[in-house]
């Protein structure tokens, strides 16, 4: 990790020249030469994602450095107050409950369809999901426009389509959806149940499904930075100090020179 480390910067850096050259508007500067091919989109899309993942991977494994802990930009304190105060758990409880309880809303209208078997549509082989994802993937002629705006989702879901994977992705829909209601709710585990949430919040999105999507996600992202705080009103108030921080680094620490007596040595 130590080769890898040393590299994070210019890692970071093509990354970012990646993202430049993607979504710079060459067109409309007069440039569309410059302008990448879709192809070429994709190829250099899955090129950002395998740079990204390695500089986050470096990054993790830098906390273990001694000073990796250490602030340099201090935050505003109301931010502090948010994040950090159990106080503020007062202020992430109705945010909380109102998340959880959209996504148990969903889950559960999924699971018990009115006037319909259980699970009809979803659980008896996707066919709900599998109908959804079609349309999110159809490109209509112009002047209308694709509900996917990003040609790496439409392949996702292409070759989810093509693998039948909707037969088992509506199972990870439906209980994930009612799973994540259930964790926000009641405070169990928060940060990650936010998580889950936004992550599929953010799916939706991709899809072109707007909804309530922006504003949960949104709420997520909140639920998220304040994972410490936001269930202190729940479960979380007993179940992280038992948990405690598990992914928390064993700092590296070089040793001290010492002389006889036990004061460090003068170099």
């Amino acid at each position: 990790m130590t080769t890898l480390r040393r590299y994070v910067m210019p890692l970071a850096a093509i990354a970012a020249a990646i993202v430049f050259y993607i979504e710079a508007p060459f067109s409309a500067l007069g440039l569309s030469g410059l302008e990448a091919s879709k192809d070429v989109e994709t190829v250099l899309a899955a090129i950002f994602w395998v740079l990204a993942i390695l500089v986050v991977i470096a990054l993790f494994e830098d906390r273990k450095q001694p000073g990796a802990a250490a602030v340099e930009v201090e935050g505003p304190a109301f931010s502090r107050f948010l994040f950090s105060n159990t106080r503020a758990g007062l202020l992430w409880l109705p945010i909380r409950l109102f998340v959880g309880f959209s996504f148990l809303e969903a889950g559960l209208h999924k699971l018990f369809p009115a006037g319909k078997a259980i699970g009809a549509g979803w659980l008896d082989g996707g066919s709900s999901l599998l109908g959804y994802w079609n349309g999110a993937v159809a490109t209509p002629p112009p002047p209308a426009h694709a509900a996917i705006t990003f040609e790496w989702y439409r392949e996702f879901l292409n070759t989810l389509i093509a693998n039948d994977a909707q037969v088992w992705f509506a199972y990870l829909i439906v209980f994930g959806e009612i799973a994540i209601g259930v964790g926000l709710i009641f405070g169990v585990l928060t940060g990650i149940a936010a998580f889950f949430g936004v992550t599929m919040n953010m799916s939706f999105l991709l899809a072109g499904s707007a909804s309530t999507n922006p504003v949960l996600f949104a709420l997520g992202i909140g639920l998220i930075l304040a994972w410490r705080v936001a269930g202190y009103y729940g479960i979380d108030r007993y179940l992280l100090p038992m948990l405690g921080v598990p992914w928390r680094a064993k700092v590296d620490v070089h040793p001290v020179a010492t002389v006889p007596g036990g004061a460090p040595a003068r170099t």
